[in-house]
């Protein structure tokens, strides 16, 4: 508590085994409260923390001026964002500037803020405010009518072309609360009202404008809490000096940045979009943080931050190297892919992607490659950049399309494609007609005949015939022999997929499970048993148990004696121990009536996983 050293005499103790620990020691011994420190411990040792040491500023090295100046490289330990970011714990940032038109004139930003020797090194949101005021011409440029118009309009088309589809939310920085409520005036013209939300401190002698987005504590909170939230409003905050440090929210991707900041301010604000966010269920992961400057700070770099020019190229890149990357991606690695087919998607295509991808280690380096490809096209897109790749990009996607749904088990359609890629799949290669692969048949007796009859090669119907017989399985109402049957038609994949067993012998193994099925109705239909019945019956029948029908019978009668078995531990074990003794009474051998009961329940808890 630095402030406790206020007025503290000097030499207050001369030891030299004294340590001090500061945190946030770009600014934590700044002015006269780090002097009295200082005189009152002349002795000690000091150890700075800090997430943005302030360097190359007019006043010296700042930071290292006080920490760090017996060590050549400045840092006693140094974990930078580079190394977070190959960590994973934080997200690299890339930028992009807006039109020349929208941008603060040169001149301007240089005179009155970059070049501005108080204004190097600036540590808090209000040590740049009071810059800010001075900066007039600066001001006045960006609080302008019209300008707030055209960045309002062109925020809400950026937002709704390019991140809404991507599912993220964003951050408005204006330079003052005033520029925050004409701002949200503004964006309402363009975009639902309940896109967006104002976020700033009120004050009593507020205007009537600012005291419109006043907002009491409660709904403050409840404003951040949804914002976090992928499925509710707000999608995007108007702010200027709240949230803009210690917010947290993973699902902001983006930042519309208004307002001239530096140094400390700029990157503590800026790195609110460099948090990881992953969610399994919308297949997102979020790939980096985007910055949009409105003021042209990024144009100006290494100016805006006082630090090594190292950390800054590892903190933001401009975005036109993700188009260098899409480039090299679609021209190095994309033909490798697109060479396997003749574009047609008929079956001899279908055939021949069906052979290549049988590997689970090929599908899997192709599905990593493809949705790196895809998640820059989503990105970048809408840009004229594009068009030369738009053609190769949707026939990728299309065998992206045919591989998946070919070998996934279970394809969250919506969430097959991301936007963007979807509306080119259904506009550009819709009339392939790509997905016939996924054709489910009806397991019955006219199958095997259906089948051998159905055009396309072998390792198509192979694929059909498991996806038909698991969507059998899934429509069983938990039919333990459609279950097991399922079961075997994985096996089968798993088999035909490490090229254990041939195409062929595959298909053959499958059609004679068709056939068993077929066998398995009509037995089940003479004697009046329903599936768990049935099955049961079978397995006594395999095991030798005598008298299986009667024993069937009876614990078909125990599972309606406890019918919450599943959600009651103690109906799951009175359940089971009547089973067992209904078994048990017609053998001796207890570790083959144990195995009969575990193969039962185990299929029966499958049955809920499907």
């Amino acid at each position: 508590m630095i402030h406790k050293f206020r007025d503290m005499p000097a030499d207050l103790n001369t030891r030299a085994n004294i340590y001090v620990l500061i945190d946030e020691a770009h600014r934590t011994t700044g002015g006269d409260l780090g002097n009295f420190l200082m005189a009152g411990l002349p002795n000690a040792s000091f150890l700075g923390f800090t997430g943005t040491p302030v360097d190359k500023t007019v006043y010296g090295k700042g930071t290292f001026k006080t920490f760090g100046c017996e060590d050549d490289q400045g840092y006693l330990h140094k974990y930078s964002i580079a190394d977070s970011i190959e960590d994973g714990t934080t997200l690299p940032l890339y930028y992009q500037l807006a039109p020349n038109e929208m941008l603060v004139p040169h001149e301007t930003l240089d005179k009155e803020f970059l070049s501005l020797a108080e204004a190097e090194g600036v540590a808090d949101i209000e040590e740049l405010n009071k810059i800010l005021e001075r900066a007039v011409n600066l001001k006045n440029f960006l609080k302008g009518k019209e300008r707030i118009q055209q960045v309002a309009q062109f925020v809400a088309e950026h937002y709704r072309q390019n991140v809404e589809p991507l599912g993220y939310k964003a951050f408005l920085v204006g330079v003052d609360r005033e520029t925050c409520a004409h701002y949200k005036h503004a964006l309402d013209q363009f975009l639902p009202p309940e896109y967006s939300e104002v976020v700033y401190t009120g004050s009593n002698n507020d205007s009537k404008l600012l005291k419109e987005f006043h907002l009491d504590p409660k709904r403050e909170r409840q404003i951040r809490k949804s914002f976090g939230k992928l499925d509710q409003m707000p999608k995007i905050l108007i702010v200027t000096e709240k949230l803009l440090t210690g917010f947290d929210a993973p699902v902001l991707y983006a930042m519309y940045l208004d307002k001239p900041m530096r140094d400390h301010t700029l990157l503590q604000a800026i790195a609110r979009v460099n948090r990881p966010y992953e969610n399994e269920a919308q297949e997102m992961v979020k790939p980096h943080g985007f910055v949009l400057d409105f003021v042209g700070i990024f144009d100006k770099l290494e100016k805006a931050l006082a630090f090594d020019s190292d950390e800054i190229n590892a903190i933001v890149k401009d975005l036109k190297l993700l188009k260098v990357l899409f480039k090299n991606k679609m021209e190095s690695r994309a033909p490798d892919y697109l060479g396997l087919i003749e574009r047609n998607f008929n079956d001899k295509d279908v055939d021949t992607l069906i052979e290549h991808f049988r590997d689970p280690e090929r599908r899997k380096a192709f599905f990593k490659e493809y949705k790196e490809i895809e998640m820059l096209y989503e990105i970048i897109s809408p840009d004229a950049f594009l068009r030369p790749f738009m053609d190769d990009y949707g026939t990728l996607s299309a065998i992206y399309q045919v591989v998946r749904k070919a070998y996934t088990r279970t394809v969250m359609v919506d969430r097959e494609f991301q936007a963007k890629t979807h509306h080119l799949v259904q506009e550009q290669v819709g009339s392939y007609g790509v997905g016939g692969l996924g054709e489910i048949v009806a397991i019955d007796g006219n199958t095997i005949e259906l089948i051998k009859n159905k055009p396309g090669g072998d390792g198509t119907k192979v694929i059909n015939l498991i996806k038909s017989i698991e969507k059998l399985a899934e429509e069983g109402s938990g039919d333990p022999w459609l279950i097991a049957m399922a079961e075997r038609a994985r096996a089968v994949q798993e088999s035909f997929e490490q090229r254990q067993t041939s195409t062929a012998e595959a298909l053959a193994e499958l059609l004679r499970e068709v056939e068993g099925n077929e066998t398995r109705k009509k037995e089940q239909a003479e004697k009046s048993f329903d599936g768990l019945t049935y099955f049961v019956y079978r397995s006594l029948l395999d095991a030798k148990i005598e008298n299986a029908e009667v024993v069937s019978r009876k614990i078909r009668h125990a599972f309606t004696e406890f019918p919450n078995w599943k959600r009651s531990e103690n109906e799951l074990r009175e359940l089971r121990k009547k089973v067992t003794f209904a078994i048990f009474a017609e053998t001796e051998d207890l570790d083959r009536v144990t195995a009969l009961v575990d193969e039962l329940f185990t299929l029966l808890e499958k049955a809920d996983r499907i």
